[in-house]
């Protein structure tokens, strides 16, 4: 792409708003090849090569670690997964064994590596989302083995627009939003690591663009994360104007305050997502009405053993003390997967997306799920907070008739998430045993596409506009309204504003969403009566494709 030619890309929009900067690009880290020294390591000297590979190891997890314990939200999250993941003794053994049969630190590091990325890779679902973060992690610490400094995005001089292949949560994790004000990808997905924590941020992003590794840094971009386009060179003019409008719906936006409603009156509440007290504290700084997502397993990727009844109840007691007297919705640990909690004795497996995850865990292991709600139970004893519980992972009226029966017994409410199509089809008989559904659509999303979420290649596929899943959402919540029971939407897809507004055209009763983007949802809905929201759900339900659901939801609302 020569800098004298304008182009017109596209791709998944994530995180809407509008920037105009030049591009800037993350350093490429040297091969480990050109790093590593020829040959093989003397027998005399390879304990000292294992423990200086070991030393790096622990370096790199030691200040991954450092940087989750400062962030919130999202980022916390993924950076305390990716320092897990740097110090976890598979891939770890497969290194030091090569390093034993003489292969230099560096080269072992990467052939261990590509080992796993290559395991991972063939597994799809969940497990392929840690491809990114394996190699983040190599880069990281082949530098500390070579002397090197840490890779990583560069900080700009001026406020710019992040063009990479994909992006290492570590990197995501410390973006400026003041500095870098737009964010694209060719790989990834809506559901991504990046695209969750750019959503936190609040910078415009959109994914999975065809053609964007061609366009080389210093170059002018014009990215709208509402639409998916970007626009490389485009009329210095016509930028600035898509700019300033866009500013000038963003503060007419800011100033909204709550409670959620529609502009006719109808209310919805509008919740925020969070893994801990931190986050629920930096939530309760929003408009937000309550907790509609309080990741419990999150609090736990760390923990070597089965924290106490007592330790579960002060760290629920902090979430929902931030929350007092308002509504708070926890799930049960959604280990498994991308998420194992070492104490859950989880089982390897050739796909463990559609394995044993989420309340599958406490089939083999009943007093996991015993001992959490006595913990739930008790915070909300020692708050006066008694909060919703949800189990992940439901899949049939069974499962949720048990589930209910252990909630109700520690007298709190129950209801299951709806992220397997089977759930979502037999929703008016789940709803006979629990009080409230929840709709996890980045799940629900991949199940039913049968699509990898972080496939670039199939990222239109797991699009939450996508019409096939969007019509088992309606379904959902038509089985709610039947029976007079809330039914609200906890993934992604309540953070986009058009959307939640088709979500609540539906019947969807509340929109829970990162803490980033409560008050972007609510600003839209309060500009929108429910019986436009009820033609532009109307509208979309008869699309074929998510772009033309997104555009008939736009020619409704605007």
């Amino acid at each position: 792409m020569t800098p004298t030619t304008p182009a017109a890309l596209s791709g998944v929009p994530v995180v809407p708003g509008v920037a105009y900067a030049p591009v800037i690009r993350p350093g490429r880290p040297p091969a480990p090849e050109d790093l590593s020294t020829p040959g093989a390591v003397a027998e005399a000297d390879r304990p000292d090569e294992t423990a200086r590979f070991g030393a790096a190891a622990t370096a790199v997890a030691e200040r991954l670690r450092e940087r989750a314990a400062h962030a919130t939200g999202a980022a916390s999250e993924v950076l305390g997964a990716t320092a897990q993941l740097a110090t976890d003794r598979a891939w770890l053994g497969a290194a030091e064994k090569r390093i034993g049969e003489g292969t230099p630190a560096i080269r072992a590091t990467a052939e261990a590596v590509e080992q796993f990325v290559e395991m991972f890779t063939k597994m799809g679902g969940l497990m392929a989302e840690r491809v990114t973060d394996l190699r983040d992690i190599r880069d990281r610490v082949v530098a500390e083995l070579a002397g090197l400094p840490e890779p990583g995005v560069p900080v700009p001089d001026v406020p710019s627009i992040l063009c990479a292949e994909d992006l290492a949560p570590a990197d995501t994790a410390g973006l400026d939003p003041a500095l870098i004000v737009g964010l694209a990808t060719s790989l990834g997905g809506p559901t991504s690591h990046t695209a969750i924590i750019a959503r936190q941020l609040g910078i415009p992003c959109v994914v999975a663009v065809t053609g964007l590794d061609d366009v080389d840094a210093g170059r002018l971009m014009l990215i709208d994360g509402t639409r998916g386009s970007l626009t490389v060179d485009p009329d210095t003019a016509e930028a600035v104007a898509a700019v300033a409008r866009a500013a000038e719906a963003a503060a007419a936006m800011a100033n909204w305050t709550g409670p959620g409603a529609t502009a006719d009156g109808h209310p919805v509440a509008v919740l925020a997502n969070v893994q801990d007290g931190a986050g629920a504290r930096a939530a309760r700084e929003t408009p937000a009405e309550g907790i509609g997502l309080f990741r419990t397993e999150l609090c736990f990727l760390n923990s070597d053993t089965e924290p106490s009844v007592e330790e579960q109840a002060r760290i629920y007691g902090e979430v929902l003390q931030a929350f007092s007297e308002h509504k708070v919705v926890v799930r049960t640990l959604d280990a498994g997967s991308d998420k194992p909690l070492k104490f859950a004795n989880s089982p390897d497996e050739a796909n463990p997306a559609l394995g044993v995850r989420g309340i599958r865990v406490s089939f083999g292991n009943p007093a996991l799920l015993d001992n959490q709600l006595a913990g739930i139970a008790a915070a909300a004893e020692q708050t006066g907070n008694a909060p919703w519980v949800m189990a992940p992972m439901i899949a049939t009226p069974e499962e949720a008739r048990d589930f209910a029966g252990k909630v109700r017994a520690h007298g709190l409410t129950p209801g299951v998430m709806i992220e397997v199509p089977a759930a979502a089809l037999l929703a008016d008989r789940i709803l006979e045993h629990v009080d409230f559904l929840s709709i996890g659509t980045n799940d629900l999303a991949q199940y039913t596409m049968a699509a990898d979420r972080m496939s670039a290649e199939l990222a239109t596929l797991t699009d939450p506009w996508q019409p096939g899943v969007l019509a088992l959402v309606a379904m959902t919540a038509k089985a709610g309204v039947a029976v007079d029971k809330p039914v609200g939407v906890c993934g992604e897809a309540a953070a986009d504003p058009l959307l939640a507004c088709v979500l609540v055209g539906m019947g969807i009763t509340s929109l829970s969403a990162a803490a980033a983007a409560v008050t972007a949802v609510g600003a839209k809905l309060s500009t929108v009566t429910l019986e436009q929201c009820r033609r532009a759900a109307e509208a979309v339900l008869g699309t074929a494709d998510a772009a033309g659901a997104r555009a008939a939801a736009l020619d409704v609302l605007g």
